[in-house]
């Protein structure tokens, strides 16, 4: 099974909820929505912008949203005490039960 794996640092300079980041991620998914709008030409936009610097936002935005997920599990583990690790493993296995992999 082949694995993307990104490792994302906590982020200390923020106290985030699991309220503000799931408003968090909401914003950084438009903004993805946007880039990728600009890359098939739905922005409306007359300019166009070439493929690498609009490709190149559009990695910028996911790993935005990465970034505020990672922030999110960060404060799942220190409000209920889950184990990010188990739950990632438990994960695989149920993409494993609907024949995903």
């Amino acid at each position: 099974m082949e694995r993307k794996t990104i490792s994302l640092p906590r982020l200390t300079k923020l106290t985030p909820t699991l309220e503000s980041t799931m408003l968090k991620i909401t914003e950084e998914v438009g903004e993805l929505a946007q880039a990728i709008g600009k890359f098939r030409g739905l922005s409306g936009e007359r300019d166009k912008k070439d493929e690498a610097e609009v490709v190149r936002a559009i990695v910028t935005e996911l790993l935005d949203v990465a970034q505020t997920a990672t922030s999110m599990m960060f404060v799942i583990e220190d409000l209920y005490g889950i184990d990010i690790s188990a739950e990632m493993e438990r994960h695989v296995e149920k993409l494993r039960r609907k024949n995903y992999l």
